[in-house]
């Protein structure tokens, strides 16, 4: 694959620094940013864009070992269809309470929780909308800015 575009780094840093504000400045938990592995069973390790972790046992060295509470994947062309299909199967399988897909070309940010053993989407904002999740009513990211 080839490197990240422009765009596709800057939401990455921009989303970084939003979802920081929110999880770690309220103790919530801690954000982590590829490349990172996130070991979930003996033959499973992935590699998501963002990786928030709620239990700080699961931090290991150099690794994040155990489910994380919300993984997140800023898609590219080469890997659309791994990302918005392989890879959220793969972690609901896995037991990820939350996906979530950020989508450069569609300005949008779908995010997704388990239930039942499968994603719902709970929340699919596109610019200039802002998005706001049921389960973190205080996380506010403006798309808008976030994509300017």
């Amino acid at each position: 694959m080839s490197t990240p575009s422009p765009l596709h780094q800057r939401l990455s840093k921009r989303l970084r620094r939003e979802l920081e504000d929110y999880f770690e400045t309220r103790g919530v938990a801690k954000v982590f940013n590829a490349p990172i592995d996130v070991i979930l069973a003996q033959h499973d390790v992935v590699l998501p864009e963002f990786v928030i972790v709620a239990v700080p046992s699961e931090i290991a060295h150099g690794t994040i070992e155990g489910v994380p509470l919300l993984v997140a994947e800023v898609i590219s062309p080469e890997s659309r269809a791994q990302d918005q299909s392989i890879k959220m199967r793969r972690y609901s399988d896995l037991g990820i309470p939350h996906s979530w897909v950020v989508d450069p070309d569609a300005r949008t940010i779908e995010c997704r929780r388990l239930e039942r053993g499968a994603y719902r989407v709970v929340a699919e904002p596109t610019v200039p909308e802002t998005l706001r999740h049921p389960d973190w009513p205080d996380l506010s990211i403006d798309l808008a800015a976030l994509w300017s």
